[in-house]
């Protein structure tokens, strides 16, 4: 499929529509089972349909979901947006840090939960599915340059089957929702190995007894 386009967030606003997590509910519902209506999204999330149809706006104004067609009101159709979101890149206002920082605590909030509920209920799945989930943890030592290319690859590999959010026709049978998370950060108290002079890798610790 084609690369997923990446929408470039520098409205606070845009941020705070998000960190909500009713309306992050709210995504994941039309998510999964869109295109729905108010009231269809408030029969999964358990809220009224007066809320709902209040907070689908809101995230319709900043671009989150948009109109499927069809239905008026309460019973007009909502979408997923697929685009990719980004920001907190280079320089940032500080209005724009602190909603970038809250909308990424909800949205961590949200999958440490959801990691919780599967690994309590992962021993009453299906042998497949439960050898087929998995979390993985490496410790290893990359450049800014390199921990920015992984970044890509990782994006690329989540996106390769976005399509099958648009178009239900597209999930193959036996296809079921899976959450992808990852993330690679540098570790607040491991040093960067200094570069000397010459170019080449400092030597660190200690060799032949010299320190």
């Amino acid at each position: 499929m084609p690369d997923q386009p990446v929408r470039d967030i520098t409205d606070p606003q845009a941020l705070r529509a998000i960190a909500h997590p009713l309306r992050l509910r709210i995504l994941e519902a039309v998510a999964l089972h869109g295109p729905l209506t108010a009231t269809q999204v408030a029969d999964h999330v358990g809220e009224s349909p007066a809320n709902c149809s209040w907070h689908l706006r809101q995230l319709a104004k900043y671009g989150f979901i948009a109109e499927a067609g069809g239905g008026t009101g309460r019973q007009r159709p909502w979408r997923l947006v697929t685009d990719g979101h980004r920001w907190g890149d280079g320089e940032e206002s500080p209005e724009l840090a602190r909603a970038g920082d809250a909308a990424a605590q909800v949205l961590l909030d949200l999958e440490y939960r959801a990691l919780h509920a599967w690994m309590a209920a992962r021993r009453q799945e299906s042998p497949a599915w439960r050898d087929a989930g998995f979390i993985n943890q490496f410790l290893s030592w990359y450049t800014a340059e390199e921990l920015g290319a992984l970044q890509s690859e990782v994006r690329e590999l989540f996106a390769r089957h976005l399509d099958r959010l648009d178009d239900p026709a597209a999930r193959p049978p036996g296809s079921r929702p899976v959450r992808l998370m990852a993330w690679g950060v540098p570790a607040v108290d491991g040093r960067a190995v200094d570069m000397p002079a010459g170019g080449g890798p400092a030597r660190t610790g200690t060799e032949n007894g010299e320190s």
